[in-house]
């Protein structure tokens, strides 16, 4: 069965780069799985080209930190509107292996003990998306041993900007804790450019083609294999 990785989609090169570097690191995972690669929004090709384009049955895996819109909506319908054999994965997030990754890309970019953490998300209007992202940040703050606070670079609020200015206003200026963000977006783009904007003294790279990433791809696929197995077994 195919595999299509299914990400958002940003006009940024660096974004599809990524994508398709999690897309290399997946076909290493499973070398007799063909690997596609298509966006919900933005960038072309869509779901719907891609599986029309695909022979037999299908697995296609949300790429997405957060079960908003494009889970939910957007990628099923671009999945029926082509008529394929196909099964929709979960999303990625909030697994915990990516907050894992978050937090590693944290501790790379400088983090240590002490510093007051901040997520940055991508922001969604549906509730859902963002219970996913408190679920994340919850994950998070077990892992620095601190309360996590959640800025969006997007839709949602309070934005980034905002959580990292109120948490500089709260003290001195000699006596402040550095304010350090954790990215919880995928791949660079103009939501990461947000992030970067807040100046803050750490700010961590998005997940992007971390091994934890790719991992839980080729889980997702491998796992829809089985079930869909077993169903077809019953």
């Amino acid at each position: 069965m195919t595999l299509v990785l299914v990400a958002h989609g940003t006009r940024a090169p660096g974004g599809a780069e990524t994508v398709q570097a999690i897309a290399d690191q997946v076909r290493d995972l499973l070398p007799e799985v063909p690997v596609k690669v298509a966006f919900a929004d933005v960038r072309a090709p869509d779901v719907t080209t891609v599986l029309r384009a695909t022979r037999g049955p299908a697995v296609v895996v949300p790429a997405f930190l957060a079960s908003g819109y494009h889970v939910r909506t957007d990628v099923p319908a671009q999945v029926e509107a082509a008529g394929a054999n196909a099964t929709v994965t979960a999303a990625l997030g909030p697994a915990p292996a990516l907050v894992l990754a978050m937090h590693e890309r944290l501790v790379e970019a400088g983090w240590r003990a002490g510093d007051q953490v901040v997520l940055a998300a991508a922001g969604s209007s549906d509730p859902r998306a963002l219970a996913d992202v408190r679920r994340a940040a919850v994950l998070l703050g077990a892992r620095t041993g601190s309360a996590v606070r959640i800025g969006y670079a997007a839709t949602a609020t309070p934005t980034v900007a905002e959580v990292v200015d109120s948490l500089r206003a709260r003290w001195p200026r000699d006596s402040a804790p550095r304010v350090a963000v954790a990215s919880w977006l995928l791949a660079p783009g103009l939501f990461h450019r947000a992030v970067a904007a807040t100046g803050a003294p750490v700010i961590a790279q998005p997940l992007g083609d971390h091994p934890r990433v790719a991992h839980l791809v080729a889980r997702r696929y491998t796992e829809a294999v089985v079930y869909r197995s077993l169903d077809l077994a019953v």
